[in-house]
């Protein structure tokens, strides 16, 4: 089980920068599956099917898997947990296609707006107070998404379902009294079946890429880590920090994402600039407003 107690690398504020961390870089995992020939869907299916095993490891080595049984005797939190996991499924469809796809600066785009959901979201359904700054830093976001939908010619629909899909996550993970990873591995066992079938079909077809070499093997497996322990860390944490705090540490993933899609020489044109110029601003409003708030803690 991860450490309830405080330390310095174990402490939810630190286990939150791992997380991002981790979420940030997870685009280069899919670069080697897609020069090899493997679709997002391919890789929809393999991040479903080795989370399964990886969760499934991770709360044998923990010794949960009596609280995987407790939950099960509860419909209501069973019911609350497939929206979850439908979530974490849309989600992951999304930006495993915009990575793969050549939308990676769209996709960081969707995650600079996540915490500032986040924060709106903290300030509607858990009373967090949302000041001055918060208000600037969510009508700088807003300005922002209307210019980049502008610059692109179509709603960043990318951007906005990645945004809207994972707060919703960390709301429900954040309601539910459950601990990480149990409740991670039932949101697995609600995908596994479904990518067990379509990857089966798809090897069969022989449209798969899974067993055409070692290599490709490898970096199939590979997405279950960067699936699973990323996510156990942010079910633990969502529960622990307010969502606020976590949106500020969130934008360590976006900024990481952002850097790759300039790498690979996505289109990055002056109108977009200035939208995301918007949307820092925000961001940097926010961070601002954070560290007031918490200069004023520490001098009382």
């Amino acid at each position: 089980m991860l450490p309830e107690k405080s330390t310095l690398f174990a402490s939810p504020v630190m286990l939150a920068v791992m997380c991002y961390g981790v979420w940030g870089f997870a685009p280069l995992a899919y670069m080697p599956i897609t020069a090899f020939g493997g679709g997002s869907v391919e890789i929809i299916g393999h991040r479903a099917l080795w989370a399964m095993i990886w969760a499934t490891g991770l709360v044998l080595a923990t010794r949960q898997f009596p609280e995987v049984w407790t939950i099960f005797k509860q419909p209501k939190l069973l019911g609350i947990l497939l929206i979850s996991s439908l979530m974490v499924a849309i989600n992951w469809g999304v930006f495993v296609w915009a990575v793969t796809n050549g939308h990676t600066i769209e996709s960081s785009l969707g995650y600079y707006l996540n915490p500032l959901i986040n924060m709106a979201a903290g300030a509607m359904l858990f009373k967090e107070r949302l000041d001055g700054y918060g208000k600037a830093a969510i009508g700088a976001a807003v300005v922002g998404v209307l210019i980049q939908a502008f610059a692109i010619g179509h709603i960043p629909w990318v951007a906005l379902i990645l945004a809207v899909s994972f707060a919703t996550y960390g709301i429900i993970r954040k309601q539910v009294a459950v601990n990480a990873l149990p409740g991670l591995l039932v949101e697995c066992m609600y995908l596994f079946p479904v990518a067990l079938v379509f990857l089966v079909w798809f090897e069969q077809s022989g449209r798969g890429h899974f067993f055409d070499s070692p290599w490709n093997a490898f970096w199939f497996a590979f997405t279950g880590p960067i699936t699973v322990l990323p996510l156990a860390l942010f079910s633990f944490v969502a529960r622990r920090l307010p969502l606020s705090t976590m949106g500020f540490i969130q934008f360590i993933a976006p900024t990481i994402a952002f850097c790759i899609g300039l790498f690979q020489g996505e289109t990055f044109t002056f109108l977009r600039g200035v939208s995301f110029a918007f949307i820092w601003g925000g961001a940097m409003v926010f961070a601002f407003g954070a560290w007031q708030r918490l200069r004023a803690v520490t001098t009382t």
